[in-house]
């Protein structure tokens, strides 16, 4: 589908194809009488996260919740659905210690207004059926996109991936807390306003509370020109837990499986990561982003839930 069609389905003329404002999905800002808005893609699920950021919104959460058109808003195009949303003015995250604290902040909040069952029917987390196989496969894939680019990776991710495996089912049957949440939190889905602002809630799911947090450390830097090209240092994820913590407790239970959450969530979201997109690896920032992944995953004691 073209970005003509997309934006027409809105209501907004016209002729010459948009050009996207993100690299890796169709986003097009464009003029609503005499404000910008956002139009792009969001889940198969989109009035359950419109009724959940809706729910945020009114809890005083800076989340966009879909702008008031003359059309229905979002549409649905060939089992697609497409979102406009108002255009967020304000900087973007640059790695100092004040964003990193109102960041782990503000997921603190988002926590905290979590029901404690999935009342608004997200999407519920159940991704505990990785094989050996898969693993190979990726592995052998990072390996390859890591030497082309001029880089040797250390063998050792294998076995700890295989360690991933091994521990999937004890994870899935652990009972862990669950909340509502965005379930994407890293920087470039923020502006600052100064406060933080969470300007794409698309992906929000029902999911175990520390699989959030893991996901938070492992990507918060990802696909972002102005962060760090690594994850947070130790002290950067203090810094981050010690915003979250003013407005969310973590559980003993939960600190007992933070070092099996940390390599499931590495499993699940920064595996097909590294081995589908060969191209990444041909970017400097991310190449020292990947590699600064894999020596946390093989070496991730010392960031803690404390």
């Amino acid at each position: 589908m073209s970005g003509t069609e997309i934006l027409n389905l809105f209501g907004f003329k016209v002729k010459e194809e948009p050009i996207s404002i993100y690299s890796y999905s169709p986003v097009y800002r464009v003029n609503y009488g005499d404000q910008e808005v956002v139009v792009k893609r969001t889940q198969k699920r989109a009035a359950s996260v419109i009724s959940y950021t809706t729910m945020l919104k009114d809890k005083g959460i800076n989340v966009v919740t879909p702008v008031k058109l003359q059309v229905d808003n979002p549409q649905k195009y060939n089992d697609t659905n497409y979102v406009v949303y108002p255009f967020i003015e304000g900087e973007k995250y640059s790695g100092k210690d004040n964003e990193i604290y109102e960041a782990g902040k503000m997921l603190g909040q988002i926590h905290s207004c979590s029901p404690v069952t999935n009342v608004y029917d997200l999407l519920a987390y159940d991704v505990y059926d990785f094989n050996e196989e898969e693993v190979e496969e990726s592995t052998e894939a990072i390996i390859h996109h890591a030497h082309k680019a001029g880089l040797k990776i250390d063998p050792a991710i294998n076995t700890k991936l295989m360690e991933s495996v091994a521990i999937q089912q004890e994870l899935c049957n652990a009972n862990l807390p669950h909340v509502a949440t965005p379930h994407d939190y890293k920087a470039n889905n923020l502006i600052f306003t100064p406060a933080p602002y969470l300007i794409d809630p698309d992906n929000a799911a029902w999911i175990p509370k520390i699989f959030d947090l893991a996901l938070a450390l492992l990507l918060f830097h990802n696909e972002h020109e102005e962060a760090p090209d690594r994850v947070f240092t130790r002290g950067e994820w203090e810094l981050f837990l010690s915003g979250y913590r003013e407005h969310m407790d973590i559980t003993d239970e939960e600190k007992n499986f933070w070092e099996m959450a940390k390599q499931h969530v590495f499993l699940d979201e920064v595996m097909w990561l590294m081995a589908e997109y060969e191209e990444d690896w041909q970017k400097l920032s991310q190449q020292k982003l990947f590699n600064s992944l894999i020596q946390m995953l093989l070496n991730s004691a010392d960031y803690k839930l404390v």
